[in-house]
């Protein structure tokens, strides 16, 4: 490593230091939300969420920063009840599908029935419990970020579920986190996202679909046609880079290509340098 790489690596070194630090000095997460008259009824709730023993969380979420394991896995949900390697293999080759299955054994999340394999744990409804404990991860681990997930409010008119909730330094970032494709999302779902991010007021937030497909052909025409449905004169949803988007700057749309840790610092530095403007 040069001389310049190490004086960056330091700068980076210092730079999560006083974030840390900030984050230490400022209210906690839930007093925050306590200021805007928001207090926590119930969070983090485990019934779907697919994480094996502390002794594996770590290898898991590295695991989980691969787009096709996410995929695998949301496959490894649909067959739940039991299931061959060939169920299993339309989003990865046969030989990364046996990786994978042999990972979820040895971390003891599936197990081995005659003809094939199942969950351990069953039911469960669907991956998005699963999606949001990963993202908060990667705001916790990456970026220092206080963090909750699956968050409900009590006597708020908005109703429904928060995805994700982080303290931006002395501020809020409220995330809708999506496990399905753009096709099977629907106007009700940008409605009620609008709907969240106008009753808490955070400081950024963040509609993040996980997939690596286009966001421009439906999902920015969804948010468009909500924002001429709220607004007299519409503000515009502009393109930041490949298929990241933002409105005024404060509300984003992100997919997860190439990566959802990438994408989100990208956001976080390009909102940060936009307030130092």
């Amino acid at each position: 490593m040069g001389q310049p790489e190490k004086e960056c690596e330091r700068l980076r070194e210092e730079i999560a230091l006083l974030r840390q630090r900030l984050t230490e000095l400022t209210p906690p997460l839930e007093a925050l939300l306590k200021r805007r008259g928001f207090t926590v009824y119930k969070k983090e709730p485990a019934e779907d969420l697919l994480v094996p023993r502390e002794k594996y969380i770590d290898s898991y979420y590295q695991t989980m920063k691969r787009y096709s394991f996410r995929l695998f896995l949301r496959d490894i949900i649909k067959h739940q009840d039991g299931f061959t390697r060939q169920d299993v293999t339309r989003y990865a080759t046969a030989e990364v599908t046996e990786e994978y299955t042999d990972y979820l054994l040895k971390i003891g999340l599936i197990e081995e029935v005659s003809g094939g394999y199942r969950l351990r744990k069953r039911p469960i409804k669907s991956f998005g419990e699963t999606l949001e404990w990963f993202v908060a991860e990667i705001l916790k681990r990456e970026f220092r970020m206080e963090t909750i997930w699956g968050i409900r409010f009590r006597g708020r008119r908005v109703g429904g579920d928060y995805d994700l909730i982080a303290k931006l330094d002395s501020g809020l970032l409220y995330m809708e986190v999506k496990s399905s494709p753009p096709r099977q999302i629907y106007a009700s779902e940008i409605s009620a996202f609008w709907s969240r991010t106008w009753d808490l007021c955070p400081d950024m937030a963040v509609f993040l679909m996980d997939t690596h497909l286009r966001m421009k052909d439906k999902l920015v025409v969804m948010f468009e046609e909500e924002l001429r449905n709220r607004f007299e004169n519409p503000p515009q949803v502009r393109r930041l880079k490949a298929e990241l988007f933002t409105i005024e700057d404060r509300v984003f749309i992100i997919n997860s290509k190439p990566s959802i840790e990438g994408n989100i610092e990208t956001l976080l530095s390009y909102y940060l340098r936009r307030r130092c403007l």
